[in-house]
């Protein structure tokens, strides 16, 4: 049973990581209806620019977070304005296109500069281990668990109690109605991808801290899970974002556990099969038929 425990506290470590992935997805989706697949590899962008702060200018981990998450919000500013708005109007196909464009530049470009290594993550804190009821648990995991919790609570102040946040709640409804009452669609589109790639960029630097190691190619994997997480919670919704991240975290862990590393990628993508066969919508999204 202690074992089991243990394996929810690994699951809940890596489910945080997962969750602040997929509310970018998500937000992004709900918004403007667009899957941004360089999302991932802003989150990847994320760890580099932890990685310089804290080894080469020994930077303290909060600062070096902060300055991460503005500059990951600037990031994918920039990539909505460039790559995204031109395309606002066109099919959906050609900036799901784009977007997988832009993730392989992105990969492309830091692996031209920085070479496709593996890069050692410094450790900024010090690693304590404390023994809670026969289970263990490190002060990595808690700063992830912590730092997650703290930026989901932010997150839902600012998306259920600003000015911002109800534009963004009134624009992922109806943009045009939105729009005639006098709210900048431009201006929420852009807040609403600088929001998801600030916790992006926040996420890349708790996964270098957590597993010690980043690589260009870094985005891919955790970017496509963070992608099926916010399917499986109903794409658009930030609670089933976070549920949906918390789940698949939980899963690939116990599946580990139960002897099946080889099979816990494959596990969360019959995952995803089964929650499209069965409940489309995810667990917390809206039962809507679209045309296409």
């Amino acid at each position: 049973m202690q074992l089991f425990m243990q394996q929810l506290v690994n699951g809940l470590a890596l489910g945080s990581i997962y969750a602040l992935i997929a509310l970018g997805y998500t937000m992004v989706y709900g918004t403007i209806r667009l899957i941004n697949f360089a999302h991932g590899d802003i989150f990847m962008m994320g760890a580099f620019l932890g990685y310089f702060l804290i080894a080469e200018l020994e930077m303290n981990l909060f600062v070096a977070m902060a300055i991460v998450m503005v500059s990951s919000a600037i990031l994918g500013m920039v990539i909505e304005r460039i790559a995204y708005k031109p395309l606002r109007n066109s099919t959906r196909v050609a900036a799901l296109i784009t977007a997988i464009g832009v993730s392989y530049f992105l990969q492309n470009i830091m692996i031209y500069f920085l070479g496709p290594e593996v890069q050692a993550f410094p450790s900024p804190i010090e690693t304590q281990v404390f023994n809670v009821f026969g289970i263990i648990i490190n002060t990595k995991q808690i700063l992830v668990f912590v730092v997650t919790i703290l930026m989901m609570l932010i997150l839902q102040l600012i998306v259920n109690r600003t000015k911002m946040g109800t534009a963004m709640r009134a624009v992922a409804s109806d943009s045009e109605a939105a729009q005639l009452m006098g709210i900048n669609v431009n201006t929420i589109i852009s807040f609403t991808f600088a929001l998801g790639s600030s916790l992006a960029g926040a996420a890349g630097v708790l996964y270098g801290i957590y597993y010690n190691s980043i690589a260009p190619t870094m985005g891919t994997a955790p970017g496509l899970k963070a992608f099926i997480a916010s399917v499986v919670g109903g794409i658009g919704s930030i609670p089933g974002a976070m549920v949906g991240g918390y789940l698949i975290g939980l899963l690939e862990t116990i599946v580990t556990f139960m002897g099946g590393s080889m099979y816990k990628d494959a596990v969360v993508y019959i995952l995803l099969i089964v929650i499209l066969l069965v409940l489309p919508q995810g667990l917390f999204g809206k039962n809507t038929r679209e045309k296409v």
